[in-house]
């Protein structure tokens, strides 16, 4: 008879998480997330310029790669306990708490900060990737090592040092990882890429994207009691419809193409392609969509005057990286041109001429105007869509 004790020390020891699904310590740590987005996005607030936009992604991307970097390494660790992925939720979620509260000043007093929190995170990435190789590899992890143990001294190194010094440290330890990540994929995705979970990936990749759209509509009702009144009511209605008909486009028509196009990559070796929808891609989209949300919180207090130039070019600009990020990601995908390019290209090119038209309307007829062309894509790709669920006779 077997005994209980023993019986009750295995349970203990037992997977505790769905690998395939996404955590609740995973979703508490992207709360962070909602912070960071928020405090880079005021610098593209108003009339920003190259420095402005500059500084935005620069800041932005080691953030966004810290995330992908946890996302991968959880993806990749089906066996991990939930006790032991909390902990290493709540280590990652403190040192980007940190990274959030030093972004405003990363290029100034605060670049110590920033330094030091991006080190903390390689840190906690180190531990979690040689645990990894642990569990399938008896060579020694000389990549993990450089990959993040590398890189974290790097941005250790980087923390005592004057700002235009570090800051060269800060890109030489984004190149590093960037273009191991890539080799790896390429020469041994055995080891890595290739043994993706792809309903973790889709998953987790859709929850991020909340977030940040969760972060645009916090923004205009902000904006919208700071500055309440008709006007403003106005101009947040027609910016919640933008951010709506995103959300719309993404939630319906690319999720569920995440998960068929992964799989397909998948299952045609496409290492390349996967790390690209991603890891990169969705960068840009998640870029494309904070700056929609600064043009919004520029318009709301100046509902009947033009946008400022910037704030223009992060309506238009941003409209069109969305858009053309998605159609790249479907192309990727397999989805055949045909299919995309009538879509695509006239949102794209409409979305662009909003940026010359912001300049000598005011804000209020530009809003109006990206809503009008959001619908209008929204309508064709559903007319596209019951045409093909429900081909006439």
């Amino acid at each position: 008879m077997m005994d209980k004790s023993s019986d009750s020390g295995a349970l203990t020891h037992e997977v505790a998480r769905d690998p395939r699904r996404v955590h609740w310590m995973e979703l508490f740590f992207d709360l962070v997330f909602v912070a960071f987005v928020g405090q880079l996005a005021r610098g593209i607030h108003g009339d920003p310029g190259w420095a402005e936009f500059g500084t935005f992604v620069l800041l932005f991307f080691p953030a966004w790669w810290a995330w992908v970097n946890i996302v991968s390494v959880v993806n990749l660790l089906p066996g991990l306990s939930s006790r032991a992925l909390g902990i290493a939720m709540l280590a990652a979620m403190a040192a980007a708490s940190v990274m959030a509260a030093a972004a405003p000043g990363a290029f100034g007093e605060r670049a110590w900060a920033f330094s030091l929190a991006n080190a903390a995170i390689r840190v906690v990435l180190l531990i979690l990737w040689l645990y990894q190789h642990r569990g399938n590899s008896s060579e020694t992890p000389w990549r993990i090592w450089i990959y993040n143990g590398g890189t974290a001294v790097l941005w250790l190194i980087s923390a005592s040092l004057p700002l235009h010094i570090a800051v060269i440290l800060w890109a030489a330890a984004i190149v590093v990882e960037v273009g191991m990540m890539t080799l790896s994929a390429r020469l041994w995705p055995d080891r890595g890429i290739g043994g993706i979970n792809i309903e973790h990936a889709s998953e987790r990749l859709g929850l991020f994207v909340i977030i940040v759209l969760g972060e645009s509509i916090f923004t205009i009702v902000t904006e919208v009691s700071d500055d309440w009144g008709p006007g403003a009511g106005l101009l947040g209605a027609l910016g919640f419809l933008v951010v709506a008909l995103l959300g719309w486009a993404f939630f319906q028509y690319g999720t569920g193409t995440i998960t068929a196009g992964l799989e397909r990559l998948q299952a045609r070796s496409d290492f390349a392609g996967i790390l690209q929808t991603t890891l990169f891609m969705p960068f840009l989209l998640v870029v494309g969509v904070t700056a929609i949300a600064g043009a919004i919180a520029t318009a709301i207090p100046a509902p009947y005057e033009h946008l400022p130039f910037g704030s223009g070019i992060s309506l238009g600009g941003g409209l069109a990286l969305f858009y053309a990020c998605n159609a790249i990601v479907s192309l990727r995908y397999g989805q055949p041109p045909r299919a995309v390019l009538p879509w695509a290209v006239p949102t794209v090119v409409t979305a662009v001429l909003l940026i010359p038209v912001s300049v000598v309307v005011p804000a209020a007829v530009v809003l109006g105007l990206a809503v009008i062309v959001l619908l209008l894509v929204t309508a064709y790709v559903e007319i596209q869509r019951r045409r093909r669920h429900y081909p006439t006779s």
